[in-house]
């Protein structure tokens, strides 16, 4: 008689079939072929390196050639005969295929499951909770010990190998008093009344399966077993990017993909109106920080789920789904079930941005190279060596990545963009440089883009047009055309008490260095010098450091040039600044606010120097200071700890609503930044 299966004529159809030489192999071939039995089945047992090592224990691997034990431990001696032509179909226990396949190969059929559930075997037919305290029992698998343990956490698990026969005789000898063993394999061997329960542990997907393996270049062969394949009724899964947000950067094939779903898995970051549109049942999956609806072991999970039921299955992501995505997982963890996948590129927000900004990301001359990274990760590894650097969720970061990027070697005048909402309407784009975001917190919708280099300059030069609002004492040094607004929220004046400023300047001669934290302290420290009458040479062996240009200007007109100055302008810099000169133990002088923070004093000293503060001047609140509308301000900057309580003091607690969207909160040092976190960055 003639038999047909998809299509192929089956009379006279000799299969060479190869499988494992142990008892319970034999009977999956021949389980297996029964559902083909028209085919004239040829069989050739082999023992696979499983097979000749029974001594490796495999509770350590992992099942991913952990432990020197290699992916295809039970089937590379079969899969061996078919690459080399000597066999056409491989019987294999799905569960022990490895992952990737050999590329050659091909899985011609997933065979339902005959059962997918583990058993427990044990002396005296004892269910697990009944078994005594201590008691041993035997596995391979590392999955089924973590399962063991955490039911019953007093056990001794043991590393059992070998046939399924020669593990129930090591129950029976009381080398084990119990043993975990798949459902489906005591039922092959017709051992089923050795079960004492049936266990409620989560197994491997594919247990219970037959997999039937065969070269990828035997399309007719593998035609013969497609009735039979349980994936002609899985559904199709297909990763879609959506694009940085706006509907208009959805690709047709993502429209095509998304019109067809059953089930629609997205992120967080997704246009939910444009998701009105397609008739699937939307289920949210995505992240923000500090919530997550789902691990992603969930979500993966989930997708699973949905294709083994047959529907069709979309994975929505934002932006592209292998950039910064997780979509090789969730393909890894979908393939290694067997379920094929499919992805649709998406428009990635990186490319989105530059678009949207007009801020090329290579440009002739200028740039011609670009580095994708990622925010986090941007942190631990080494800053690429690019010319543009693109950082992907970086809102929570951006001044570790400035700082990282400036301890690298980056200028610290280097340009820099901050895009959030890429190509919504709500865009918003703040320009910076990294030595001012290193100190920076932006008041932005995340998930924020941060892009650094020379090509930011085609646009940054708009933001000297940005109104900015400056509240130190000084309105510092800005471009010409800077749109600057000068509100200074602390008043200098003499202090009450300068006798410890006089007893330092009658002793200069016991000092090395004097440090200028600021024009104030240049100002009144020469007052007094003066008003003692004091000889201008005492000043010469004298070395002076400044924290920065204006107060170098102060002491300029003194006729002083400064013998240190750091680039930063900030108290972490002169710290610096004194660690690279490698100078020894020097007696320092300090002229400074009656309120200055104590870092810059204990960090000298800490380097073993001998430190003298002396107030010089007093720094109270400015009563005549009066609240801006800060909604028209583009950026803040503040000059010291005393200027953000100043702040506080005007504007009071700054709850998120005060603070406009896309505002920039720049502190001049490292003191600064730390008084701006624990008093505003928690608001934004």
């Amino acid at each position: 008689m003639l038999g047909s299966m998809c299509g192929v004529r089956t009379d006279s159809v000799i299969v060479r079939v190869v499988g494992r030489r142990s008892p319970l192999s034999l009977l999956q071939v021949e389980e297996a072929f029964s559902f083909f039995p028209k085919l004239d089945c040829r069989l050739t047992a082999v023992d696979s390196c499983g097979d000749k090592n029974k001594h490796i224990s495999l509770l350590d691997a992992g099942g991913d050639g952990g432990n020197g034990v290699p992916p295809d431990f039970f089937t590379r001696e079969l899969d061996e005969l078919l690459i080399r032509g000597e066999a056409d179909v491989a019987v294999h226990s799905a569960k022990d295929l490895p992952y990737p396949l050999p590329p050659e190969l091909d899985v011609y059929a997933l065979l339902e499951a005959a059962d997918r559930t583990d058993a427990l075997v044990s002396r005296d037919n004892l269910p697990l909770d009944g078994l005594p305290a201590g008691a041993r029992v035997g596995t391979s698998s590392p999955t089924r010990r973590d399962e063991l343990l955490r039911r019953r956490p007093d056990l001794q698990i043991v590393s059992i190998r070998g046939t399924v026969g020669e593990r129930l005789a090591q129950v029976d000898s009381g080398a084990v008093d119990a043993l975990v063993v798949a459902t489906c394999a005591l039922k092959r061997l017709g051992e089923s009344c050795r079960m004492a329960e049936t266990l409620p542990f989560r197994t491997h997907p594919l247990q219970g399966h037959l997999a039937l393996v065969g070269r990828k270049d035997r399309p007719e062969l593998g035609a013969l077993f497609c009735d039979r394949d349980i994936r002609r009724q899985y559904g199709r899964v297909t990763l879609v990017g959506f694009g940085p947000g706006h509907r208009d950067l959805l690709t047709i094939g993502g429209d095509r993909a998304l019109a067809e779903a059953d089930a629609i898995f997205h992120d967080e970051l997704i246009d939910h109106a444009c998701l009105s549109r397609y008739p699937g049942e939307k289920i949210n999956v995505g992240k923000r920080k500090g919530h997550h609806r789902f691990h992603q072991d969930e979500i993966n999970e989930q997708v699973y789920r949905a294709a083994i039921a047959g529907r069709t299955t979309v994975r929505l992501k934002g932006g592209d789904p292998m950039i910064f995505a997780r979509g090789r997982e969730e393909i890894d963890f979908l393939q290694r079930r067997l379920v094929a996948v499919h992805v649709v590129p998406g428009v990635s927000a990186g490319i989105a941005a530059a678009a949207c900004t007009h801020i090329p990301l290579t440009h002739r001359g200028r740039a011609s190279s670009v580095a994708f990274v990622s925010g986090h990760a941007g942190l631990q590894a080494p800053a690429p060596n690019a010319d543009t650097l693109v950082y992907y969720m970086g809102g929570a970061h951006v001044a570790a990545v400035a700082g990282r990027l400036i301890a690298a070697g980056r200028s610290r005048e280097l340009p820099v963009a901050l895009v959030s909402n890429v190509s919504m309407p709500d865009q918003k784009v703040c320009f910076s440089t990294l030595g001012e975001l290193q100190y920076s917190a932006v008041h932005c919708p995340t998930p924020i883009l941060i892009l650094v280099g020379e090509t930011v300059a085609f646009e940054s030069g708009a933001a000297r047009t940005q109104p900015v609002l400056v509240t130190g004492t000084s309105a510092g040094t800005h471009d010409p055309d800077a749109n600057v607004t000068h509100t200074p929220l602390i008043e200098i004046g003499r202090i009450a008490d300068s006798g410890p400023l006089y007893d330092a300047v009658r002793a200069l001669d016991t000092f090395q260095w004097v440090v200028f934290t600021s024009r104030y302290g240049v100002r009144y420290f020469f007052e007094a010098f003066h008003r003692m009458q004091s000889d201008v040479r005492m000043l010469a062996p004298l070395r002076f450091a400044s924290v920065g240009k204006t107060t170098a200007a102060e002491l300029r007109k003194h006729g002083i040039r400064p013998d240190l100055q750091p680039d930063d302008e900030s108290a972490e810099g002169l710290v610096r600044a004194f660690a690279a000169a490698g100078e020894p133990a020097q007696r320092i002088l300090l002229p400074r606010s009656d309120r200055a923070v104590k870092y810059l004093p204990e960090a000298l000293a800490g380097m073993g120097h001998d430190v003298t503060e002396a107030p010089a001047y007093s720094n109270r609140v400015n009563a005549a200071a009066k609240a801006a509308d800060l909604s028209g301000y583009r950026k803040i900057i503040f000059a010291s700890p005393s200027g953000v309580d100043a702040f506080i003091r005007l504007y009071g607690a700054l709850p998120s609503g005060i603070l406009p969207s896309g505002i920039q909160l720049v502190a001049k040092g490292k003191t600064t930044a730390e008084k701006l976190k624990s008093e505003l960055y928690e608001t934004i």
